[in-house]
């Protein structure tokens, strides 16, 4: 079926409006990421910009506003359509990865809440919720990141040399909750709660570069030589910056609230942020022109738009606050610089894939299910 055009009646594309709910997978929620990300990145620039913190606020709440409604539209298919839930999650390994995305949109919503929301909503209001969304975001991320793993070795068919980059998203996701976790230090009373947190993102951390350093090996092989992957999944290449960028965004993190929570390690733990950072954020800018590369390439040779787009915006987001944040601990310019230069690229990619998304959801045409996919030449 054919993308109605712009001016077209709403949901054309369906034959029924209901059916907008039936398909309605988890890879939605990285609209929410992609969109929290441009708020978060712009509070973490070193740059003071005129307007920059009322459009980052503005872009907060469009971000939350966002996440409630699709929690209820999710909440409306896992209700009504509960085989094709099952099926999306047991069956189907292309799209129960994407249920890493969902604890991220929870996390990096909340985590704007408590740097852009006190303003909107007083500080008090800001803190509890960021702290119920980080608390729910981080349980959602260590079981997606168990259990979408689980699913794939003991009951997903997978083909040899089938791995590519959607892989990541779910062990991705504690990564997140180990970036944004020590936002919450200064909240909790000094002692074990605030050591207990810092530590337990430190953990978090671990377990997901670990789990990262497993799965790109795989990832590899096939880009270099094994199958050609399906030409809407180019974009997904920019997923291998999420683990680059927001571990060096957490280490910084942690980094900076070692003072609160475990001050006799607070030197060692800024060494290690900018040891570990500084040449992340290297291979992080050689994989981003591989991708770019790539994708240039792609779009020449007629890539459609898909909801794979926004893998573009929140992986390039987390460079921004990984440069930023290492920008602040080691007082070099030209980090400074890198962290505008990506969040300029990042507000580019939103804006794009918003408009694309926000047409196509008006259509009805991304509420359709798959179409086969065809692979790249």
């Amino acid at each position: 079926m054919s993308l109605p055009s712009a001016n077209g009646a709403p949901l054309s594309a369906l034959d029924r409006p209901a059916d907008v709910f039936r398909h309605l997978g988890p890879n939605w929620y990285a609209a929410v990421m992609g969109t929290s990300i441009v708020a978060n990145g712009a509070s973490a620039l070193p740059v003071d910009v005129p307007a920059l913190h009322g459009f980052a606020v503005a872009v907060w709440a469009l971000s939350l506003v966002m996440l409630a409604t699709l929690v209820a539209a999710r909440a409306v298919h896992l209700t009504r359509h509960r085989d094709v839930a099952r099926f999306q999650l047991l069956e189907n390994p292309a799209t129960a990865v994407f249920y890493g995305c969902p604890p991220m949109a929870l996390l990096a919503v909340g985590y704007g809440t408590l740097v852009l929301g006190p303003g909107v909503i007083g500080t008090g209001a800001a803190v509890v919720l960021d702290a119920v969304l980080w608390t729910v975001g981080t349980i959602y991320a260590v079981a997606a990141a168990a259990g979408v793993p689980y699913l794939m070795i003991t009951r997903h068919r997978l083909e040899p040399g089938s791995a590519d980059p959607t892989w990541l998203l779910p062990v991705v996701a504690p990564m997140v909750a180990a970036a944004l976790g020590p936002a919450l230090v200064p909240h909790l009373p000094a002692g074990q709660a605030r050591a207990t947190l810092l530590y337990g993102c430190y953990g978090m951390f671990g377990a997901s570069l670990l789990a990262t350093l497993v799965l790109l090996p795989g990832i590899w092989t096939r880009l270099a030589g094994g199958r050609p992957s399906p030409v809407a999944l180019t974009p997904t290449l920019f997923l291998v910056l999420g683990p680059l960028g927001q571990s060096t965004t957490a280490v910084v993190q942690i980094a900076e609230a070692a003072g609160r929570a475990a001050p006799g390690y607070a030197a060692a733990m800024r060494a290690f942020a900018v040891l570990y950072g500084t040449p992340v954020m290297g291979f992080a800018m050689l994989w981003l022109a591989l991708a770019g590369t790539a994708n240039v390439r792609a779009l020449r040779g007629g890539m459609p738009f898909a909801m794979t787009w926004w893998a573009f915006t929140f992986p390039v987001g987390t460079c921004v606050t990984g440069a930023s944040g290492l920008s602040r601990m080691t007082g070099v310019d030209a980090l400074a610089d890198l962290a505008v230069i990506l969040y300029l690229l990042l507000v580019v990619a939103w804006a794009v894939a918003g408009f694309r998304t926000l047409r196509g959801a008006l259509s009805g045409h991304l509420f359709l299910p798959a179409a086969p996919a065809v692979a790249r030449p």
